[in-house]
């Protein structure tokens, strides 16, 4: 209790939302269309920890060409906050939501956002589509170019299930994920 001119003043609560590392955890936001870059920088005033992985990428036009920075993950960036202090990072204009499934936020692991930045330091990460066990996929390169399957496995290499639907037969084949896209 404090004392002001002889009467018992009660102490103001702090204001200070400053949480332990250990409360605070990786969370994924998903972001207006294009705006990764400027929530990042909301985020930032507003004192959160945000991440954006960017990658470089040479694009060309009619009278000149530039490396310009693009979002590694298009619409979505990362944001290390307390279980509090998710309700304010969604104040923060051009976030849609927080990224959850089944109806709870999912968080990331340290070694998940770190394994990201040290690729992306490293200059060693580019997009590509997410290939899932039964997602359709085309070879691209290679002697199998043209052929469709649907991905059996992903570990290491990936393993596809390649159908011959004239004769009704499918065989296994190891093709290396940057060989195949997904099948249009």
């Amino acid at each position: 209790m404090n004392w002001q001119a002889g009467v018992e003043v009660p102490e103001q609560p702090s204001l200070d939302y400053r949480i332990s590392d250990e409360e605070c955890r990786w969370y994924a936001l998903y972001t207006c269309p294009r705006h990764e870059k400027f929530v990042q920088k909301q985020l930032t005033v507003r004192a959160f920890e945000a991440y954006l992985p960017l990658y470089r990428s040479l694009r060309r036009w009619n009278d000149r060409e530039a490396w310009i920075d693009l979002p590694l993950f298009p619409g979505y960036l990362f944001v290390r906050v307390g279980h509090n202090a998710r309700a304010r990072v969604l104040a923060v204009p051009g976030v849609v939501h927080v990224v959850s499934f089944r109806g709870q936020p999912a968080s990331l692991s340290e070694e998940e956002i770190q394994s990201i930045q040290i690729s992306v330091a490293a200059r060693a990460a580019e997009p590509y589509p997410y290939l899932a066990k039964g997602k359709c996929i085309q070879i691209a390169t290679g002697p199998l170019r043209g052929l469709k399957g649907s991905v059996v496995r992903r570990k290491g290499k990936l393993r596809a299930v390649i159908s011959i639907h004239s004769i009704m037969q499918s065989f296994a084949v190891e093709v290396d994920a940057t060989d195949v896209r997904p099948a249009t």
